[in-house]
């Protein structure tokens, strides 16, 4: 038992030196969703780019980009994608011990975004692409993690118009406990007459409807 919760302890402490390490990602050393945890908290840095591929994310991801994350060279008519502040990282643990820290299975953090736009009369089509990573916790396993994702397009009043579901996975190991992801998608919605693309805005989310999210 003792030399469970040390190894598990040990394991930790290392994925958060990992992480302080990457001081280029603009990570915090306390993040409160894992229960006093260690791990650091995500950048959510959105990418300017013509040519937006999962590659590309994941390179940002991992910090090895080289592209920055401002926003110069946008079309400031292009609708905003940002991470949901409220749904930019999930943890999951063992069941039923929520909120504990030497329980935490494995955490998913949303980190980067990018899009670009196609405007038509009163039709928008946005291509985005979102990364991050996926962290080993204690009682964490070897093998892929898959995480579900929302990704919705909001009105002036933030009234979700369109929803879309899709899963991120990344491979983790005690080795290699924090493994990456990226995805790159297309979505067109249609905008009603009076009403201008800046208004609306794209949003990227963890669904937390999964067991043992807390």
């Amino acid at each position: 038992m003792i030399g469970s919760v040390a190894r598990g302890l040990a394991r930790w402490c290392a994925v958060s030196l990992a992480l302080l390490a990457t001081g280029g990602c603009g990570l915090s050393t306390l993040t409160s969703g894992l229960g006093g945890g260690l791990f650091g908290g995500p950048s959510n840095t959105q990418i300017s780019s013509s040519s937006i591929s999962e590659e590309q994310l994941l390179s940002e991801a991992k910090g090895e980009g080289g592209m920055g994350g401002g926003l110069a060279g946008v079309d400031p008519g292009c609708p905003r994608f940002s991470v949901w502040s409220r749904d930019n990282a999930v943890t999951v643990y063992e069941p039923g011990r929520a909120g504990d820290g030497l329980a935490v299975m494995h955490r998913g953090e949303l980190t980067k975004t990018a899009r670009e736009c196609r405007i038509e009369p009163g039709r928008v089509t946005i291509k985005y692409g979102f990364s991050g990573r996926i962290l080993l916790g204690p009682k964490g396993r070897n093998g892929t993690v898959s995480l579900p994702v929302s990704v919705f397009v909001t009105d002036a009043k933030r009234e979700r118009l369109k929803t879309e579901q899709m899963k991120i996975e990344a491979a983790v190991s005690i080795d290699r406990p924090i493994g990456y992801f990226s995805a790159v998608r297309t979505i067109t919605f249609n905008i009603p007459e009076g009403t201008r693309p800046g208004e609306f805005e794209l949003f990227v989310g963890f669904d937390r409807n999964i067991p043992g999210a807390g």
